[in-house]
């Protein structure tokens, strides 16, 4: 009974895997460049994975991966394996440009797109380019999704029927492409591999944390001193408003409480529990010392 359980949990997940769509890499900005903050790229991406979903792949980023290991060796794998890459040459990103370069010396199917703000590069325009709008007004959007979404269609069926498909490559003579190696290795080799792959990137995200760590404290000490400028100033103007707010009355300091934390909002300061009771104390101590010195 266990057998047959088990054989046929192994068939259903064969055809699970069977069922599950292709993957088509993506190659993108997805940082601030050419004017542009990493939400315009977040929607950018979006764009295209729906138009790479609607041609019936699935859309990941080359960088992007399952499995933990060393980010460039991941890329590598992604655009040698990806059967389709989208490659979005906007704002030219350097990162963008070389992967692309990558993919081409792999001749194998690329797709290459591009905002009506970025030019195009002599290197790769014998390559033909789709194109979108950078301000991504909505009707272009729906255009150009259907655009890529055929493209990518068609780029697979052609790629897939003629063996001698190449992308780039056969407009400059013939050449042997390039090809990444594999080789079998015991489960125990794959496992150190992939320690220490794990330890060089722990290496260097502490590396890169502890560059970043000093920049961070002056950035919060800066932060902390403005909020307490403005949270001196908003107690200095809740004293010359408030004089008859007898803070020792429960009722009255419920209002003084309420008051602070509307005016720290309204300076876009976190008006936690903590700030709110210094705040109280200091206008504790103000307001009396304006007091004395009016009698």
């Amino acid at each position: 009974m266990q057998k047959n359980e088990k054989s046929t949990s192994e068939k259903q997940r064969r055809e699970g895997q069977a069922q599950r769509p292709e993957t088509c890499g993506i190659v993108m900005p997805i940082s601030a460049i050419d004017g542009c903050d990493a939400a315009h790229w977040a929607n950018v991406l979006e764009i295209l994975g729906e138009a790479v979903r609607s041609a019936g792949f699935e859309p990941q980023l080359v960088s992007s991966s399952a499995d933990i290991g060393v980010i460039q060796t991941r890329i590598v794998q992604n655009l040698y394996e990806n059967p389709i890459i989208v490659c979005d040459v906007s704002g030219k990103n350097p990162n963008v440009m070389f992967e692309l370069g990558l993919r081409l010396a792999f001749d194998k199917p690329v797709i290459i797109v591009k905002d009506d703000a970025t030019s195009y590069s002599f290197d790769t325009s014998p390559i033909e380019h789709l194109e979108y709008r950078r301000d991504l007004r909505y009707q272009n959007v729906i255009e150009f999704k259907q655009a890529l979404a055929d493209k990518i269609r068609a780029t697979v069926e052609k790629s897939s029927a003629d063996k001698n498909y190449s992308p780039f490559l056969k407009h400059f003579g013939r050449f042997t492409v390039a090809s990444l190696d594999t080789k079998e290795v015991s489960s125990n080799e794959y496992l150190i591999n992939k320690l220490g792959e794990v330890q060089d990137e722990l290496r260097e995200l502490n590396l890169r944390l502890n560059r970043a760590e000093p920049r961070l404290s002056q950035r919060a000490q800066a932060e902390s001193a403005r909020e307490n400028i403005l949270t001196e100033a908003i107690i200095a103007q809740l004293i010359d408003q408030s004089t008859d707010i007898d803070i020792e009355d429960k009722n009255e300091r419920v209002v003084l409480w309420g008051r602070i934390r509307n005016a720290l909002e309204e300076k876009g300061i976190a008006p936690n529990d903590a700030r709110i009771s210094m705040a109280m104390n200091k206008y504790r101590n103000l307001r009396n010392s304006h007091q004395q010195g009016k009698a």
